[in-house]
């Protein structure tokens, strides 16, 4: 209730000091990160960007830390106007619009590079357009590597996550991939892991090697099994309310400098991710293993044909993506 209550005291003092998004052309931006990670880095480069193409007459203001919400409260207040812009990725937002569905099937991408001319193509166009009636339009995605998984225990085929509780974010393709590995999936808000696995609620969790060290997860679990199962991205938005408020030649600016932070995100990710590496190795004693993936691959294979059997729209998706991997 008081996370509540302090959103809508900064919402309003937002409204007081700048009347409408028309009129004020200052646009709040919500994410859970901390200001020193990459995705923080590229969503201010992209507001320099629009504030410099636009002279000064539309900015865009951070919140950093899910100052004003989680990563699904910020979805709801986006849907209905509250709030301007979000930052979330496609694993959550395929509850929102099936579309992302097909970006979190694991082993779709063949490389990264694979993963990079999907998003900055046309596939990841449409699918960013797709949810402009759910309330919201994507601008920009962001990579954020591939997803594997950490815990206290080596990991090195399915048969090792039997039975282990395996944080994932509440996206159904995530439940489902964790359920076909032999895991427990353990839906767990973002800024609650830390706690859950020190305190044994989960036993091991997914993601990046940045999370070892942006959120200290390195502290909590001790070994990464470099699996590879997806490669997720991180997803900018703005609400199709403010959207439809902004002036062409405002739009027209937002969507280039989005289009200009994604290339800039993917340049200084890379080392980024590979400094995070080195220091959760060094600082943190995180035990990194190579993984056998060709036993995931078997095990999850089956969620290709289960998504494109219940929708049209991600069947259609799974193919432009398979067609357009490198042969």
């Amino acid at each position: 209730m008081m996370k509540f209550v302090k959103l809508a005291a900064v919402l309003a003092a937002g409204a007081v000091a700048m009347g409408s998004v028309a009129n004020a052309k200052t646009l709040r931006l919500n994410h859970n990160n901390p200001e020193d990670h990459p995705l923080h880095k590229s969503m201010e480069h992209m507001a320099e960007k629009l504030e410099e193409a636009t002279g000064g007459d539309l900015k865009i203001r951070i919140y950093a830390n899910a100052q004003l919400g989680t990563q699904r409260e910020s979805m709801e207040l986006m849907q209905n106007g509250s709030l301007d812009m979000a930052r979330s990725n496609a694993s959550e937002l395929e509850a929102f619009e099936e579309s992302y569905g097909a970006l979190n099937l694991p082993y779709i991408f063949v490389d990264a590079d694979h993963y990079y001319d999907v998003l900055s193509g046309d596939i990841g166009s449409d699918i960013l357009a797709a949810s402009k009636d759910k309330g919201f339009v994507g601008i920009a995605f962001y990579i954020e590597g591939a997803r594997s998984f950490y815990a206290n225990k080596e990991i090195h085929s399915p048969a090792d996550l039997q039975g282990m509780k395996i944080r994932v974010q509440p996206s159904p393709s995530a439940i489902r991939m964790v359920e076909l590995l032999g895991g427990n999936p353990t839906p767990i808000a973002w800024g609650e892991l830390y706690s859950a696995l020190q305190q044994g609620v989960v036993d091991g969790a997914e993601n990046n090697p940045m999370a070892l060290t942006s959120a200290r997860h390195g502290e909590v679990s001790k070994v990464y099994s470099n699996d590879g199962h997806t490669m997720i991205p991180s997803v900018v938005m703005i609400s199709s309310k403010t959207w439809n408020e902004l002036s062409d030649e405002h739009k027209q600016a937002l969507t280039k400098a989005a289009r200009e932070s994604m290339d800039f995100h993917r340049e200084q990710w890379d080392a980024m991710s590979a400094a995070a590496v080195e220091t959760a190795k060094t600082e943190l004693g995180v035990k990194f293993i190579e993984v056998e993936k060709g036993p995931f691959i078997e095990a999850v294979l089956p969620m290709h044909q289960e998504a494109a059997e219940k929708s049209a729209v991600v069947s259609d998706l799974i193919d432009r993506i398979k067609a357009s991997a490198p042969q």
